[in-house]
C-alpha cells in the first residue's frame, strides 16, 4: 500500500477541512473519520493511553451569581472541604402597581416565602437563617460575583432555627401547597411591613420606584460545625415572594405579593470559611500549592470553590514527526470516593484559559452534550470529555496548547450547582488500581 506524500503544511490545510466536514455529521461520534478510510486502512487504527497527564487542583475566582435560575442557602461541613456558607440578596417587585392599600392599613404579617427545588447534604441538621434590609441600591443590570457583600441596616427582621423540608408540601389556610421556607418577618417588629403599608404612593406607583424605596433583602445563613447541607431555591417560581397581610376599614384578610421576578436584581454570596476546616490532603495540594499530591487525588467543588488544572505538557510531540489523523480522544477522568453520602455533581465541564487568564470552550463543546460528554456515569463511576477536534488542532499547531481546566459551574449557563467531588489522580496509590488513574485515550491513524 503506497501513502501519498505531502507537506506539512498542505497536510494540516487538508485537516482543516476534514474537521470542518466533520464536525457537521451527526454519526456514531467513534466512528467519526472511519468513513474517509479505505476499509484496508483501518488495520492501521492505533490506540494509546500514556500519553503524560500533570493535574493537580487549584482555589477557583470568585464566580458570577446575579441572575442565575437558582438561589442557594445554608450551611454544609464537608469532611474533606469543609465549611461552606451560602446566603443571597434579592429585590421585590410589584404584583400590581399603583397599588393602595386602603384606608387605616394594620399589619398583620409580613411573611418571606421560598420555594425549594432540592438540597444537598444532611437535611436532619438544624440551620438558621437572619433576614435584613439591604441599604444600598443594586441593579439588575449589573454584575456581581460571589464574594460581593451589600451593606444592609443594623435591625435584624428574623432569626430562624428550623429543620429543612424540601420535600414536605405544607398546609396554608386549608390549602396544600408545594414545599417552601416560610420566615416571618414581624417577630421582632413591625418595622419593615408599616415602611411597606404607609409607603407614599410615589413608592408604590411603579416597581423600580418600589426598589428604590424598599431595596431589597439579605436573607443570611448562620455557619453549621457538624453535618448540614445547602439549600436550592427556584428564586423566580411564583411561589417564591414577600407576602404582606393586613386589614383595613373596607375589608378583613387582605394580602398583597411581592415577588421575585425576572427583572429582579439578585446574586449569592458564598464563603468557604477559607477552607480552615478542610483535609490535611486538600490543604496540602490546593493551600499550599503540593502540585504531586495531584497524583492521587483530585478535587473539585462547585460555587467558586476548586477547580483542576489539567495538562498536556507534551502532546504537540505525539508521533513526532508522523502526520496523524484522530478519529476519537476521551479525557476520562474517575470518581475516588465509594461510601460518600455527598453526591457528585450530575455533570462536569472542561475549558481551556489562555496565558493572561480568558476562559473559552474547547472547539468540541460546539458540537452538543451528546458529542462532548461530561455526564455522570453511575455504573463506571467516571466523568468522560471528547476532546478530539481540540487535540488535533492542537497538534497541528491551529490551537495553542493551553491548560484545560475541569469546574463544577459551567460559566455559560446561570446555574449554581453545590456538589463536589475527589477525583483519581494521574498516579493513584493503592488500593485504586492503576487503570483508574486520569487518562486520555487516543484513538488514531499514522499517516505514513
Amino acid at each position: 500500500m503506497k501513502f501519498i506524500r505531502c507537506s506539512l503544511a498542505q497536510f494540516s490545510v487538508f485537516m482543516i477541512l476534514a474537521l470542518t466536514i466533520l464536525s457537521s455529521c451527526k454519526k456514531d461520534p467513534y466512528s467519526i473519520g472511519l468513513a474517509l478510510l479505505p476499509p484496508t486502512d483501518t488495520l492501521n487504527i492505533r490506540m494509546n493511553d500514556t500519553s503524560t497527564i500533570v493535574a493537580y487542583s487549584l482555589l477557583q475566582d470568585s464566580i458570577r451569581t446575579d441572575k442565575a435560575t437558582t438561589g442557594i442557602l445554608g450551611s454544609l461541613m464537608d469532611p474533606a472541604f469543609g465549611k461552606t456558607t451560602a446566603s443571597f440578596y434579592s429585590q421585590f417587585y410589584l404584583s400590581a402597581e399603583g397599588i393602595s392599600f386602603g384606608t387605616n392599613p394594620l399589619l398583620d404579617s409580613l411573611i418571606l416565602v421560598l420555594y425549594y427545588t432540592g438540597s444537598y447534604g444532611d437535611i436532619s441538621s438544624i440551620q438558621n437563617v437572619k433576614v435584613s434590609e439591604i441599604s444600598e441600591d443594586f441593579f439588575y443590570d449589573s454584575t456581581y460575583y460571589s464574594n460581593k457583600r451589600l451593606q444592609t441596616y443594623s435591625n435584624i427582621l428574623a432569626n430562624l432555627s428550623f429543620k429543612p423540608r424540601p420535600s414536605d408540601s405544607l398546609i396554608i389556610d386549608t390549602v396544600k401547597v408545594a414545599p417552601q421556607l416560610r420566615i416571618n418577618l414581624n417577630h421582632f417588629s413591625n418595622y419593615l411591613g408599616n415602611k411597606i403599608l404607609y409607603a407614599p404612593a410615589s413608592a408604590l406607583a411603579t416597581s423600580l420606584a418600589f426598589v428604590s424605596f424598599m431595596k431589597g433583602l439579605d436573607i443570611e445563613t448562620s455557619p453549621v460545625y457538624s453535618g448540614g447541607a445547602l439549600l436550592s431555591f427556584d428564586m423566580t417560581n411564583s411561589v417564591s415572594k414577600l407576602v404582606i397581610y393586613y386589614h383595613n376599614n373596607e375589608g378583613d384578610s387582605l394580602h398583597f405579593d411581592m415577588p421575585i421576578t425576572s427583572e429582579c436584581a439578585y446574586f449569592n454570596r458564598i464563603d468557604h470559611n477559607k477552607y480552615l476546616d478542610a483535609s490535611p490532603d486538600f490543604k496540602k495540594e490546593v493551600l499550599n500549592h503540593d502540585t504531586v499530591t495531584g497524583r492521587n487525588k483530585l478535587f473539585l467543588q462547585g460555587l467558586s470553590g476548586v477547580w483542576t488544572k489539567v495538562r498536556l505538557p507534551y502532546i504537540k510531540n505525539f508521533e513526532k514527526g508522523h502526520p496523524i489523523a484522530i478519529h476519537n480522544a476521551l479525557l476520562i477522568v474517575k470518581d475516588y470516593e465509594t461510601d460518600t453520602t455527598l453526591q457528585p455533581p450530575q455533570l462536569l465541564t472542561i475549558i481551556k484559559r489562555d496565558s493572561v487568564g480568558n476562559i473559552s470552550n474547547l472547539i468540541d463543546y460546539d458540537e452538543g452534550a451528546g458529542y462532548y460528554g461530561g455526564t455522570y456515569d453511575k455504573t463506571k463511576r467516571t466523568y468522560s470529555f471528547r476532546i478530539t477536534r481540540h487535540l488535533q488542532q492542537v497538534i497541528l499547531g491551529v490551537t495553542k496548547n493551553y491548560d484545560l481546566f475541569l469546574m463544577v459551574n459551567d460559566p455559560t449557563v446561570n446555574v449554581l450547582t453545590p456538589n463536589r467531588v475527589i477525583l483519581n489522580g494521574t498516579r493513584p496509590l493503592l488500593p485504586v488500581v492503576s487503570s483508574d488513574r486520569i487518562q486520555l485515550q487516543i484513538i488514531y491513524t499514522r499517516l505514513n
